[in-house]
């Protein structure tokens, strides 16, 4: 069940999906403390610090939009996009197989038809994933080396959008230049939710603009 303090903004961010909304944090607060993809202390807090936390990044996915949730884990925050936002194709990327394997029932159990679960480390992936509109992470690494991760599975204007704390601007200032030796454009950071939630969630935006040659290789242009 939701709790009474948050039904309003659950009802708001998951509207007729809100059942499986309900169906995923059982699974969390069940299987997922068992399996230990999240402590038992986080079970009174899965909906105001995960579901809800993850869900209102929706806010800036257009719709219809491929999206590639880096270091997946439990689901956070790719299955809870999945669930609010059924008009997504979700890849959920994570390397360990006791977590692919609770991702793979999660999804069959929720029924989540366009989501689809690759056990593989980011890196791994590039060339080997479809170029996505968006992809996701939540407190995987730091925003360099997250960014050399994520960027190459974007497409061109596509989005990185790493869920951070309140550190994120100091990140993105520490990490600017080396954003943009990846190809990036000026990142943003965002705060989503601030009209349901009562500490929004903090989001850096990278858009990749430019395609990056590894070291020591040049990327070929098509002649004019």
């Amino acid at each position: 069940m939701v709790p009474d303090d948050v039904r309003d903004a659950a009802m708001k961010l998951f509207g007729d999906r809100l059942a499986v909304a309900e169906a995923y944090a059982d699974l969390l607060a069940t299987e997922g403390i068992v399996r230990g993809l999240i402590g038992p202390r986080e079970a009174p807090r899965i909906w105001d610090r995960h579901l809800l936390n993850c869900a209102v990044v929706g806010d800036l996915i257009p719709q219809g939009a491929t999206v590639v949730d880096v270091g997946s884990g439990a689901g956070l925050p790719g299955i809870v996009l999945a669930v609010a936002r059924p008009d997504l194709r979700v890849t959920l990327v994570e390397p360990l197989a006791r977590r692919t394997a609770f991702l793979d029932e999660a999804v069959a159990v929720l029924g989540l038809a366009h989501t689809t679960v690759v056990r593989a480390r980011a890196e791994e992936c590039g060339g080997k994933l479809t170029p996505a509109d968006v992809v996701t992470a939540r407190a995987v690494a730091p925003l360099d080396r997250l960014a050399a991760w994520c960027l190459p599975l974007c497409a061109i204007g596509g989005r990185l959008l790493a869920l951070k704390g309140s550190s994120a601007a100091d990140e993105v200032a520490e990490h600017r230049d080396a954003l943009t030796r990846l190809g990036a454009g000026t990142p943003a950071v965002r705060k989503c939710g601030a009209s349901v939630l009562a500490q929004p969630t903090i989001v850096v935006d990278v858009v990749r603009e430019r395609e990056v040659a590894p070291r020591g290789r040049r990327v070929k242009r098509s002649a004019r």
